[in-house]
């Protein structure tokens, strides 16, 4: 999204070098992630929407810069394909995950999506991952209620708004208040738990608003499978917000999530990264993260 913005190739590299640092590449299933279609999209975004983003992106093509999509967010002629991307490995992934092929997926992918509403592409966001592998799974393969945790530091607006009030879908966060994109703190829909907490909250607050009021909630919509918003950014050394969580929080709210995919979806989870922007604590807060996906700690 041009030189020095956060969200940037880094970060992938930085997760890949900490997996090999780790020593865990080598036990995981890498697969490369086919392109969604526009058919794809368009269950969650606008005709508009999409246009937008494939004809700005498109008429770059050959010429270096970007252009804004909103003073945080743009696109560059190659965002087009990287978008269908990181959309069609959300999709990919629940196929497998559902076909039985794997217990769970980890979609290391840019952009993120979380803050992609129906009509509007927003905070570093073109399209919607998570809730497109949502749509997915509920419309192409029938299931009839899913979950949606989503722990990054931002409130995942997008997300709450596509899904408002659709029973079928239970969304559970937390997320630093006041704060960027400055909502998130009346419910959207009625199937919400969406938790603000204020800056410098740490982990020990996370996990007891986690174990008071998400998982009660996640146990009671009893989902046959569950979408991960992975956002590391509420990371202590990650300067782009000022919450206090380090890697063994990540641990231990994917083993809650795992507990309740065992519990009620044969174990079906699907995460996706969202945010962390601190190069080498998102790195280490990934590798935790998938070490407890594919139990290997």
């Amino acid at each position: 999204m041009g030189a020095g913005h956060p969200e940037s190739p880094a970060r992938l590299q930085a997760i890949e070098d900490q997996l090999i640092a780790s020593r865990i590449d080598q036990l995981l299933d890498y697969r490369s992630m086919p392109l969604a279609q526009e058919s794809d999209l368009a269950r969650v975004h606008s005709a508009a929407m999409i246009a937008l983003v494939k004809e700005h992106s498109l008429a770059l093509a050959g010429k270096e810069g970007c252009y804004p999509l909103d003073p945080d967010t743009s696109v560059n002629a190659y965002s087009w394909q990287a978008a269908l991307r990181a959309a069609g490995a959300a999709l990919a992934a629940t196929d497998a995950v559902l076909a039985g092929e794997v217990s769970n997926a980890f979609c290391a992918v840019r952009p993120p999506g979380h803050h992609a509403t129906s009509r509007t592409s927003m905070g570093f966001c073109l399209f919607n991952n998570i809730a497109l592998a949502a749509r997915h799974a509920l419309e192409a393969h029938g299931l009839e209620r899913v979950a949606i945790v989503d722990f990054d530091v931002h409130h995942g607006n997008g997300t709450e708004e596509i899904f408002a009030h659709d029973p079928r879908v239970l969304m559970v966060s937390f997320f630093q208040h006041p704060f960027y994109p400055h909502c998130g703190a009346e419910p959207g829909g009625g199937n919400s738990v969406n938790i603000p907490v204020p800056a410098y909250s740490d982990g020990a607050v996370v996990r007891k608003l986690a174990t008071e009021q998400w998982l009660p909630a996640l146990n009671a919509h009893r989902p046959q499978m569950i979408f991960v918003s992975a956002g590391f950014d509420a990371h202590r050394e990650d300067d782009m917000a000022q919450m206090g969580l380090v890697e063994a929080d990540y641990t231990w709210l994917t083993r809650q999530i795992m507990d309740v995919a065992a519990e009620h979806a044969e174990g079906r989870i699907v995460s996706c990264l969202e945010g962390g922007y601190n190069l080498s604590a998102l790195g280490r807060s990934v590798v935790a993260h998938m070490k407890v996906l594919a139990e290997l700690g």
